[in-house]
């Protein structure tokens, strides 16, 4: 008998980003973010694991961060959710952004020494994704998160617009919040899990028609994120929200 699909968001935290691209912790319990620089937006980091009947599927990476022990907080959150992080068998890269890829690599906090967060894993990487941003030479990019890709044996690029990885996992490049993102839908047992990375972060975007000056194209993100709204509503989609601090997940039952 086929188990239904299971979604473990793995936040991070909240943090505070303005133009200068860093990202600052922030907790809404007790700080006001007012305080912040002018034009601070408050998000959630929050990667996901999307388990299926012949999968464990890491959605981004996050921001690579060490916890106060010296060890990757993404891979203590995957421990908390009982789930050993050797037995994650594909990462899905929506895009290479710091707050995305950052946890792609690992830094050991003693020898300063890279190495891949998840070797027993196949990542998905958009090729064109990975070109741009190794010569971007800009805040949004730190090439030194992703650029062991280049030599790593278990990494299958993805190179046209559309496609399907296996059965399961369809992919598409929008090329809408960077310049070749691209969004996943990952299908089992008759429900669909969508991940729209940052064309599609946070539920409000969803439901209101909003241009964000971040954004490489930011109407056609506008406009994706109205065709997807519908289109999940009609099918009773799962949606995954990378930076919603309230509604990470949304969806039939909501």
């Amino acid at each position: 008998m086929s188990n239904p699909i299971q979604i473990v968001p793995l936040s991070e935290g909240a943090f505070t980003v303005d133009k200068t691209k860093v990202f600052n912790p922030f907790d809404p319990e007790t700080q006001v973010l007012n305080s912040r620089p002018v034009g601070s937006m408050l998000v959630e980091i929050q990667p996901f694991v999307v388990i299926t009947d012949n999968d464990i599927i890491l959605l981004d990476t996050g921001l690579g961060y060490n916890d106060a022990d010296g060890k990757p907080q993404l891979h203590n959150n995957l421990l908390k959710a009982g789930i050993n992080p050797s037995q994650v068998t594909k990462v899905l890269m929506s895009h290479l952004h710091k707050d995305h890829a950052g946890g792609i690599t690992l830094t050991d906090d003693r020898t300063g020494e890279r190495f891949i967060s998840f070797p027993y894993a196949t990542y998905y990487v958009q090729k064109r994704e990975f070109d741009f941003a190794m010569e971007a030479g800009n805040a949004s990019y730190i090439s030194e998160d992703f650029s062991l890709l280049e030599d790593f044996s278990r990494v299958e690029w993805l190179t046209n617009d559309d496609g399907w990885i296996g059965d399961q996992i369809h992919y598409r490049l929008t090329g809408a919040h960077s310049k070749f993102h691209q969004v996943f839908s990952i299908v089992s047992n008759g429900k669909t899990v969508f991940f729209g990375g940052d064309d599609a972060p946070q539920l409000q975007q969803m439901k209101n028609r909003f241009v964000a000056k971040y954004d490489y194209d930011g109407k056609k993100c506008m406009e994706l994120r109205q065709q997807w709204w519908q289109e999940g509503q009609e099918k009773s989609w799962t949606f995954l929200f990378y930076h919603d601090i309230k509604t990470p997940v949304w969806g039939e039952n909501n």
